[in-house]
């Protein structure tokens, strides 16, 4: 049988005790009480020996009880009311294991705060830079009316149009954050309905159609669908997905290219919609990123294109709300896949 480590501890503390006071004796009795014969020496040996065990074992609990309460008392997230003198003083490598758990889990718990300070810091600058440059814009234009350009027609007709554009931008970018944080409050619910999901794409690449052909762009489908294909969600939401995967797949595909959308069956109760250009894609480095807020693969491109930076965000928001998955697939050169799984109605 297993000796406690405790009692092991006083075992042998006792013992040594013992064997002290035994020398001590036997001295004593050789030098000075010649009349104490040697069995009194062992009952003395015996006797100490077991008074000494239950003293060191006590004296043992009872400092490292007070030390596992004084820690218990010092972390809040241990209760008091758990703690136990038998369990802490004869079960110490229960209790560190559990102390170390609760240290990996707040190591843990650091990082990911660590983690979510960083991104903070980062949104609030891109929000900071992406409302400063429409803003800046539309204040430079109209300080120049002011100073006098208003009394030429022509350029205060062409000053006010920029000025509208910079006006757009901000609106849009409010827009999208104010539809972000919607989506991430749990309070804002879905209008879960089954509906036709080739006719909600029909009027997207209809709505967009005419921005297609401004760069040659042809929207379609990978092929002829019979039959309508039923699927389960909120249509206004998933629409603004569809939206905003085709229009970047206008604003980042190819010159005379084709962005083609099709529908399979993801397992017996999902299908999958794609959306798949023929433009340059997405280098490899930047697919983990690429649904982060503002976060942008040309910075200079992509402001060029104009939009708020939140559109990708926006679409894994929404996708997540449904408890549905975003995919992505690009190989730079080669063009780009986003897709996403709906529920079958059934």
């Amino acid at each position: 049988m297993k000796i406690k480590k405790t009692y092991k501890y006083a075992l042998w503390s006792a013992l040594y005790l013992t064997l002290l006071s035994i020398i001590f004796a036997a001295l004593s009795y050789l030098l000075f009480y010649n009349f104490i014969g040697g069995i009194t020496i062992i009952i003395f040996g015996i006797l100490f020996f077991i008074i000494s065990f239950f003293i060191i074992q006590y004296r043992t609990e009872h400092f490292i009880y007070q030390r596992i309460k004084k820690l218990y008392e010092d972390i809040s997230v241990l209760d008091i009311n758990d703690l136990k003198r038998k369990k802490v003083t004869t079960d110490i490598e229960a209790l560190t294991k559990t102390v170390q758990e609760y240290v990996e889990g707040k190591s843990e718990e650091i990082a990911h705060l660590t983690q979510r300070d960083s991104f903070r810091r980062d949104f609030l600058g891109n929000v900071a830079h992406e409302l400063k440059t429409p803003l800046f814009t539309v204040q430079g234009y109209i300080l120049t009316l002011i100073e006098g350009a208003a009394d030429d027609q022509e350029i205060r007709t062409k000053y006010l149009e920029r000025a509208n554009k910079g006006v757009e931008r901000l609106t849009s970018i409010i827009k999208d954050l104010d539809m972000i944080a919607k989506l991430e409050t749990e309070g804002m619910k879905m209008n879960i309905e089954p509906f036709n999901i080739l006719e909600l794409i029909q009027n997207v690449f209809d709505l967009f159609e005419m921005k297609a052909k401004k760069r040659n762009i042809k929207l379609k489908f990978d092929k002829l669908y019979e039959f309508p294909f039923f699927v389960k969600g909120d249509v206004e939401r998933i629409e603004q997905v569809l939206i905003n995967l085709v229009v970047n797949s206008i604003k980042y595909g190819k010159v005379g290219g084709v962005t083609t959308v099709s529908i399979e069956s993801y397992n017996p109760n999902k299908f999958i919609i794609k959306v798949i250009d023929d433009g340059e894609g997405i280098k490899q480095e930047h697919l983990s990123r690429l649904f982060e807020r503002f976060y942008r693969v040309d910075q200079s491109r992509s402001r060029e294109q104009g939009g708020s930076g939140l559109g990708l965000s926006i679409v894994k928001h929404i996708i997540e709300a449904h408890g549905e998955t975003i995919l992505l697939k690009s190989n730079y050169g080669e063009g780009s896949e986003f897709s996403f799984t709906l529920e079958k109605a059934m």
